[in-house]
């Protein structure tokens, strides 16, 4: 009989603090087939500024069955160091914190304990985990098997003319490294928005601590903003699908299923490229 510690680590796990710092956590949907012996890819999707990871998780049930992946939702809690902070990970470093090795460590901690590969990933992230995935993506492309990148509130453009964050000026002196170009345009990029996300009240908020002037200048919406990102990233020649999800408002659960497809793609293209 399996002990229970070994039940739990199949289908929804608990929710399980980081050996890394325990103030930070992450749970897992581990496809109820793999065995010990798997090495199953791993999807991690950030969660924004409502830190919904375990409502990502269980949506994502089904496609980690059917595809046979395992789901990775870190959460990075609100209220670290300055308690009414909300956007501590967005900009990957806040107070000394690292986000983006935390997350990497994170990673390496499921690669012990679950069946899983890791050598790369495939990461998504909506609204303030959007934020999160298109600046991991600069930091570490060579992680990533695809990134999706939804509906940003503020975006960050490959330009060393403008300060960080709204640009990659001062970006090796920032985080101790170059972005990798050739690296960058070997990763299959999805820009997904919804088409009736334009509310604009969180994202032109001037003066609040997730304000920079300039920001407006990149667009008034969500779609806007993507639509800026778009034109930076191909000028660049990154790998860019541009999708719009019809209906849709600013919610992640309207466009997973989109970013499913996606994913799904990619997931079959790297297997027949083996």
């Amino acid at each position: 009989m399996a002990n229970t510690s070994t039940v739990y680590q199949r289908g929804k796990t608990p929710i399980f603090a980081s050996q890394v710092d325990p103030r930070l956590h992450y749970c897992l949907y581990v496809p109820k087939r793999l065995t010990n012996d798997d090495r199953a890819p791993l999807v991690v999707v950030q969660h924004g500024t409502a830190r919904s990871a375990a409502t990502y998780r269980n949506l994502l049930e089904d496609f980690a069955e059917e595809q046979g992946v395992v789901v990775l939702t870190p959460i990075f809690p609100a209220g670290l160091v300055d308690p009414d902070d909300l956007h501590n990970f967005k900009f990957i470093e806040y107070q000394g914190i690292r986000f983006d090795r935390m997350l990497l460590a994170i990673v390496d901690e499921v690669t012990d304990r679950f069946p899983v590969a890791a050598e790369q990933f495939y990461l998504h992230g909506f609204s303030g985990g959007g934020q999160f995935t298109h600046r991991f993506l600069y930091l570490h492309p060579e992680r990533l098997a695809a990134a999706s990148i939804g509906a940003p509130g503020r975006i960050t453009q490959l330009d060393d003319t403008l300060p960080w964050w709204l640009g990659t000026k001062g970006f090796e002196e920032k985080f101790g490294q170059p972005i990798d170009f050739d690296a960058l345009r070997r990763v299959p990029i999805q820009l997904v928005v919804g088409s009736e996300d334009v509310e604009s009240w969180e994202i032109m908020n001037p003066g609040e601590s997730n304000w920079m002037d300039g920001a407006e200048l990149t667009g008034t919406t969500r779609i806007e903003r993507l639509r800026t990102l778009e034109r930076n990233y191909r000028s660049h020649g990154l790998d860019i699908t541009f999708d719009m999800v019809e209906g849709a408002a600013h919610s992640g659960r309207k466009i997973l299923p989109t970013v499913e497809r996606f994913f799904a793609g990619q997931l079959k293209t790297r297997l027949r490229s083996r």
